[in-house]
């Protein structure tokens, strides 16, 4: 093989070499994009789970409280309720 034919093939591999490279870096790039938007996403569901955790506790206190104040109702409901009995059968409103 001549001198001329070393270095054809010598630069036939190095543009393949170069290919290659180029491919990888391609691949690379491609790789590192989605990576960011994998992480950018994931920043996102991190904020939703904080916020739906802090609604999540809004509407448990808010449940809390109503059941309270169901309660209440309820006991002075029960409380009418036997006042006007008693005033249904006596004819008059019990002493306080």
């Amino acid at each position: 093989m001549n001198n001329y034919a070393q270095l054809e093939s010598a630069f036939k591999g190095l543009l393949a070499a170069l290919d290659h490279l180029e491919a990888a870096c391609e691949r690379r790039l491609k790789t590192d994009a989605e990576h960011a938007n994998l992480e950018e996403e994931h920043a996102v569901l991190q904020d939703d789970r904080m916020r739906l955790a802090l609604e999540l506790d809004e509407v448990q206190a808010r449940a809390k409280s109503l059941e309270q104040a169901n309660g209440e109702v309820a006991r002075r409901l029960a409380k009418a309720s036997s006042t006007i009995r008693t005033i249904l059968a006596h004819g008059s409103a019990p002493e306080p």
